[in-house]
């Protein structure tokens, strides 16, 4: 691990400012996945702003009838908390599928967000990676790719977002929420957090330099059967080939976001829209535009699959 300077903000603004006029600092919060990078040198920020100390570490209700969750809040903390596992229960359901329970204890809702890709490729420092060395290549794309996208990867890079959290969100339309250097705030709709790889692979979120995530909105509870199911190599502490959130409403509409198989949750407005025509016909739409290698074309019909046994759950 490099050397590295540290200090702690004492307000979010605070943090921004910090960030966005040091070159090459992060934030830290839990650390669960920032210190994995830095130790192995993929990530080697030059300066440290912790942010344990603003605040943010509380679960609100809205005036809209929705939650607002601040970015310190634990995963452990938001999958217990009783309004999230009664009206959000894919989010509490996709929380608890992930990592482990000391990792959950100490990861937060932020932060989360921002975990990096699992891509090998990218965890190796001798091989060509262009999200984390832009420009070098793509050792991925002719490699071994079992674990990799099979949708909305471009020339440049086909790593899959690692989260689960993340596509519940997804398919509950949350909005995220920040603050950037100048102080000023805004909010992203989920949709248009994560970016695809496009020709800028290093390039993942909507964030600027410097910007914070301060919290993620909940709109009010939408009812329906919430389901979250995570197909993977072993039961625990494995990332998804192809995990499955879904809403399902008693008269057969609903919403179904996809992890596992693309660069960000991936969620389809057709594939929605055909929910009443069984899960065949939404897994088409979701995978409509998928370009698997050979290694990996077996997550297109897990995709169904997967989709159909969540949809029978659904129906009791």
């Amino acid at each position: 691990m490099r050397e590295f300077t540290y200090e702690r903000a004492k307000s979010p603004a605070e943090a921004a400012r910090i960030v966005a006029r040091r070159q090459s600092a992060k934030f830290i919060a839990g650390g669960t996945n920032l210190l994995d990078l830095m130790k192995l040198e993929i990530e080697t920020p030059s300066h440290l702003v912790d942010v344990q100390d603003i605040g943010l570490n509380r679960i609100e209700e809205t005036a809209e009838g929705g939650l607002r969750i601040g970015t310190l809040v634990t995963n452990t903390q938001l999958a217990a908390d009783p309004r999230v596992r009664r009206d959000y229960g894919v989010l509490s359901r996709a929380i608890v599928a992930g990592a482990s329970g000391q990792l959950r204890n100490k990861a937060t809702t932020g932060g989360n967000l921002l975990q990096r890709t699992r891509c090998p490729y990218f965890y190796d420092t001798n091989q060509a990676c262009n999200k984390r060395s832009p420009g070098s290549g793509c050792a991925a794309i002719g490699g071994a790719s079992r674990q990799l996208a099979v949708i909305g990867g471009s020339a440049d890079c086909i790593a899959t977002n690692p989260g689960d959290m993340a596509v519940a969100l997804r398919a509950l339309d949350a909005s995220v929420e920040t603050v950037r250097a100048d102080g000023g705030t805004r909010t992203i709709p989920i949709a248009d957090f994560h970016r695809l790889p496009g020709s800028t692979p290093h390039v993942e979120t909507a964030l600027e330099p410097g910007e914070l995530i301060t919290g993620i909105t909940l709109p009010r509870p939408i009812g329906g059967r919430q389901l979250y199911h995570k197909v993977r190599d072993r039961a625990s502490y494995a990332f998804a080939l192809v995990s499955i959130a879904a809403v399902i409403h008693e008269d057969g509409s609903g919403r179904v976001a996809v992890g596992g198989v693309a660069p960000k949750p991936w969620r389809v407005e057709a594939a929605d829209a055909a929910m009443s025509r069984g899960a065949k016909a939404v897994a088409d739409e979701l995978m409509k535009d998928a370009r698997p290698t050979h290694e990996n074309a077996f997550k297109v019909p897990l995709v169904d699959r997967t989709l159909a046994y969540v949809m029978a759950q659904a129906r009791g």
